[in-house]
């Protein structure tokens, strides 16, 4: 019969990072898992940069963690951001910050990063088994007793760390495994939904590709309810596809837009861009006029090139109902202004998402009503710890998700170990 002190299934972000703690503090750690290498979701992080945090204060920091951040608060106390930057620059990795708080590599190389956690978990002499699916936990009088593999054997421990991730991008293994193993100790698992993820629409000029391709730069895009009150409001740069909208502008609302489909029952949700967020809607009519002025003889389709995209001003006049061969003396009052309305609330009908497969995180998880904040301990089995994306908790890109990983790993592992070693 095969023993050991902590079990950790699961070799991303947060796997890697209980390993770590719970070996610093004592306990004979084995990591399993199911695929051929660890880190595989790590690697192709930040663009295969790694972005291993966000630099930005601890109460900003929350607000980028829409999905139950603040259950994140004592986990935060053990482990935050800061201290994410102090580990790995003992372990050597140079970081640096860039745009909105975001800290990379010098390297600019997920590996790096990738191969200092795994030095780090062999010097603290963690097992590694890889290819070692898990088939079940084996539970006994409500404590968890150690794991059961697909071949039929089985590793003993005290206590299990569970950091199999959600469902989001399955081909680095995250493919839900851990959320029948939680339910198998007494769990609830709340609605699992695709987050950060491009937004589907079935507009005209969507699905006629007019727009396929065309990038804004530094747009506000915002999602309505069907009140008409505004639920979300986030500013960035925004791609147009062939089924949709991407880009980190559209990512950051698509959870808002799942949640609003569902809870109003309708097929479409009202999404508006606003293509000049700097722009006051005077100012912008004031500045449009005033550049058809000073080419008073040009069409204005022509003119306006110099104010937006060549490529959406057909759109704009179009559904303004003016002639795109209109001049400076022509300009229709009403129709320019119903113009520049719509580029500060360009409306997009959204009927949803891509697939939680496609996503780059997974909302919902197991319910933290059912998990101890300060320790990641389960409250339905002894012995058994959460950590990462397996959890209710989601946030956007940005540094923000592995941050939430990193510290909730750290804290599973440290506790697990001192449960482990208190019972010895």
């Amino acid at each position: 019969m095969e023993r050991t002190d902590v079990i950790v299934v699961g070799g991303g972000p947060s796997g890697l990072m209980a390993s770590i703690s719970a070996a610093r503090n004592g306990a004979k750690v084995i990591l399993v898992d199911k695929g051929d290498r660890l880190g595989r979701k790590l690697a192709i992080s930040g663009g295969g940069r790694c972005n291993v945090t966000n630099n930005k204060p601890l109460d900003e920091l929350i607000q980028h963690i829409p999905g139950n951040g603040r259950f994140l608060h004592s986990a935060f106390n053990h482990f935050n951001n800061q201290d994410i930057i102090e580990f790995f620059e003992n372990l050597g990795i140079a970081l640096k910050e860039e745009d909105n708080g975001r800290m990379f590599p010098v390297s600019d190389k997920a590996k790096t990063v990738v191969e200092s956690l795994l030095g780090e978990v062999r010097r603290l002499g963690v097992a590694i088994r890889v290819n070692q699916p898990v088939a079940h936990l084996l539970y006994e009088d409500g404590s968890v007793q150690g794991v059961r593999f697909k071949d039929g054997s089985a590793l003993y421990a005290p206590a299990v760390i569970l950091a199999t991730g959600g469902k989001s991008v399955p081909h680095t293994g995250s493919t839900g495994d851990g959320y029948a193993w939680a339910e198998a100790a007494g769990h609830s698992i709340t609605d699992l939904y695709p987050t950060e993820v491009p937004l589907t629409s079935n507009t005209y000029f969507i699905r006629e590709k007019l727009l396929q391709g065309l990038s804004l730069r530094d747009i506000r895009i915002a999602v309505w309810n069907s009140k008409g009150k505004k639920i979300i409001e986030h500013q960035g740069d925004l791609l147009f596809t062939h089924f949709g909208l991407s880009g980190p502008a559209a990512l950051r609302c698509s959870q808002f837009v799942v949640k609003e489909l569902k809870r109003s029952g309708l097929q479409t949700v009202q999404v508006t861009i606003d293509m000049k967020p700097d722009l006051s809607l005077d100012e912008l009519v004031r500045d449009s006029l005033r550049i058809c002025a000073q080419e008073p003889k040009k069409a204005i389709k022509n003119v306006l090139k110099h104010l937006l995209p060549e490529r959406v001003i057909p759109l704009l006049l179009e559904q303004s109902g003016i002639d795109e061969g209109t001049t400076y003396d022509h300009i229709p009052k009403q129709p320019w202004q119903e113009m520049c309305q719509l580029i500060k609330a360009f409306p997009v009908k959204v009927n949803g998402t891509l697939s939680l497969e496609e996503a780059f995180v997974t909302g919902g998880g197991v319910n933290l009503k059912e998990i101890d904040p300060k320790t990641m301990h389960s409250k339905k089995a002894r012995g058994l710890y959460f950590c990462g994306e397996i959890l209710d908790v989601h946030g956007y890109t940005g540094g923000y998700n592995i941050t939430a990983a990193f510290a909730t790993g750290y804290t599973a592992g440290m506790h697990a170990a001192q449960q482990t070693l208190h019972q010895a």
